[in-house]
């Protein structure tokens, strides 16, 4: 079954989290909605070899994160919910406090009205009190909190092996099959 998601790359260090996320949705056949930070852009030329505008050319429909009328903006604009990869503390902060000063916020904010899944991907280390105070407060809105913190019991050997198993985690929280990590228990 296709799915609607919309994605978030905001400035946090780790672009290529929301590049690999984008990539494997493409790959699947899933609509991609996707808004990228200034900041965000920034990295993706920064960490990556793409340019933010070569990322911007998966997806299906790229929004300028100004546009707060655009269509990702309503909550009668169906989805399947939505993935902010990475997300900063500022993303994170105006999430959580309903502070919606630009579209990936207000579109992360109309996902949670609407309950909708809403996965962040936090990418901050270390974190202090108040960090951990909003992504509860975020959590109790309804948003499911899932840094990028690998797992090893699949063995992994590369980069993209440690970057798949949080992609896969995504994924089973959006409910979307793949096989990019082999299971605990499995052969």
């Amino acid at each position: 079954m296709v799915k609607r998601i919309v994605i978030g790359i905001s400035g946090a260090s780790g672009v290529t989290y929301g590049v690999r996320f984008l990539e494997l949705l493409k790959e699947q056949g899933h609509e991609t909605h996707l808004i990228i930070s200034e900041a965000g852009k920034r990295n993706i030329e920064i960490e990556t070899t793409y340019k933010a505008a070569e990322v911007e050319a998966m997806a299906d429909y790229v929004y300028d994160n100004s546009d707060v009328g655009a269509a990702i903006a309503s909550g009668s604009f169906l989805t399947d919910g939505m993935v902010v990869v990475p997300c900063t503390i500022k993303t994170l902060s105006g999430i959580a406090n309903s502070y919606t000063a630009n579209l990936l916020v207000r579109a992360a904010d109309v996902t949670l009205k609407e309950k909708r899944k809403l996965a962040m991907v936090i990418r901050e280390t270390p974190l202090h009190k108040g960090h951990l105070r909003l992504m509860t407060m975020a959590a109790d809105m309804g948003a499911h909190i899932l840094p990028p913190v690998p797992s090893f019991y699949h063995q992994p050997k590369t980069i993209d092996d440690i970057i798949n198993q949080t992609m896969g985690k995504i994924f089973d929280y959006l409910g979307i099959e793949h096989e990019l990590f082999r299971r605990w228990g499995s052969e």
